[in-house]
């Protein structure tokens, strides 16, 4: 009789646990949200992959620092208008399509990496095709994806989702980086492979892009965005035949891009001036020249820098399950920053020691909490916007975010060219903790407008009655 009393409690314990983790709320979400979740593991695999050797491969073909910087620089700019045009006709071209063509563009940057040296060619395949030169996000995936999972998902569930979805891609640039750095590891010490060995990562960087774009096309029509519809015209109002040939014109072209409220507009200018800052932050250090400073400070080889970033991101991964339980219990805004502000401290302080034990402790404790922000901050995003404004908002602020990451690599590629690299690191942590404190002043008291949308939806339809 007691083990029969006990296992009641047992399994209340187990399915406690896994609530508290979000699992609960991922197995219980449609197929199609899980293959977003797959998407983005795979995609950040490629991302980490090529992260991990994107500066050492263009040194090892002849280029500087300063020059690395501006190619860094100038894929970002190109990136920025590429996915602010792609991301504005999303809703209305088609979410699984647009993410389909990002994938046969990722896939064909890849192979053109794979086969040639010429700074000039591998430019314009980064721009074009999809490169990330920071190991961040790049190109229209997050915005569509996030906005698709915000169509999916309720508020109440949202973010143990955007929790799940946010360790994908950090467990997927662990996996890719611990790939590629013993991949490239072995290819050079046994097979003297040298520069091959970088090329072998691009191309499988391209057939990645090609599992990508089979995992989005799988998608169910139920990922699209919901077509606004009319409300019924009134008889008495009806037009003349001149102005109803007018009025069927003019929808369609309204549809292209969406309208965004005033309100919005008011909370987008704030949100695009703080996340332009921490963007420009993360860029001054981002994750391709961190991984060249433990190279070049401590002479790692690529095989112990994947090692060693591979756990690094599987802590960030294993601080993300925390992340969803803390916002459901303080807020998404308060998660946000006292998670990210300590991680801020620690970049600003990276790269003072001259010990590889002292670097790889504040590398650590950065990881601890660098990732905890990411899903309470897409929830907050997808709150604070209404729904038929997320995929436009979500875009914008996104290309602006990656506007922002454009200027930092050539700044931080100077740097290094005159041995600063850890004047980069200082001047990004203290820009991050600027734009923590200025998120917690801003919007700690944010409301979510799921209600607001839908109090005025029920006050057009009760006008119209």
């Amino acid at each position: 009789m007691e083990e029969q009393s006990q296992r009641p409690i047992r399994f209340q314990f187990a399915r406690r646990v896994l609530q508290e983790l979000g699992l609960v709320s991922v197995y219980n979400s449609p197929l199609d949200t899980k293959l977003l979740i797959l998407q983005r593991f795979v995609r950040l695999f490629a991302y980490g992959a090529s992260t991990l050797v994107l500066v050492t491969y263009l040194n090892a073909l002849g280029i500087s620092d300063s020059r690395v910087g501006l190619f860094m620089t100038l894929t970002l700019i190109g990136d920025v208008v590429i996915s602010f045009l792609l991301t504005l006709v999303t809703d209305s071209f088609g979410r699984r399509w647009m993410l389909a063509l990002g994938s046969l563009l990722m896939s064909a940057s890849g192979v053109v990496f794979g086969l040639f040296s010429n700074f000039w060619i591998l430019l314009p395949a980064a721009i074009f095709g999809i490169i990330s030169p920071s190991g961040a996000e790049i190109g229209p995936f997050r915005a569509i994806e996030e906005s698709t999972l915000a169509h999916l998902t309720t508020a109440d569930i949202r973010p143990d989702i955007f929790a799940w979805y946010s360790l994908a891609g950090t467990a997927g640039t662990a996996f890719g980086m611990i790939t590629c750095g013993w991949v490239v590891h072995t290819l050079q010490n046994k097979a003297r492979w040298g520069v091959k060995s970088y090329r072998t990562v691009f191309f499988i960087y391209a057939v990645i892009g090609l599992l990508k774009f089979f995992l989005a096309i799988s998608l169910s029509p139920k990922c699209e965005a919901e077509k606004e519809l009319d409300s019924a015209p009134n008889p008495e109002d009806a037009p003349l035949l001149g102005e109803q040939r007018a009025a069927a014109k003019a929808p369609r072209r309204r549809k292209l891009f969406p309208s965004i409220s005033k309100k919005s507009r008011g909370i987008f200018v704030k949100l695009a001036i703080l996340f332009g800052l921490d963007s420009f932050a993360s860029s001054l250090a981002s994750l391709s020249w961190i991984t060249n400073y433990f190279r070049r400070r401590f002479g790692l080889e690529e095989g112990y820098l994947g090692t060693l970033f591979f756990t690094t991101a599987l802590i960030s991964a294993a601080s993300v399950l925390a992340a969803s339980s803390i916002a459901r219990r303080i807020g998404n805004v308060k998660t946000m920053v006292f998670t990210h502000l300590p991680s801020s401290i620690a970049l600003g302080l990276l790269g003072i020691p001259d010990s590889l034990p002292a670097s790889m402790a504040l590398l650590v404790f950065r990881a601890c909490t660098q990732s905890m922000d990411v899903a309470p901050r897409s929830a907050f995003l997808a709150a604070i916007m209404l729904p038929n404004e997320r995929t436009a908002v979500m875009g914008a602020i996104n290309v602006i975010k990656t506007g922002a990451q454009s200027i930092g690599p050539i700044v931080t590629g100077n740097l290094v060219q005159n041995h600063l690299f850890w004047v980069a690191f200082l001047l990004a942590g203290s820009l991050k903790a600027i734009y923590d404190i200025s998120i917690l002043g801003l919007f700690m008291n944010h409301e979510s407008r799921e209600e607001e949308s839908e109090d005025s939806g029920v006050s057009n339809g009760s006008t119209a009655s």
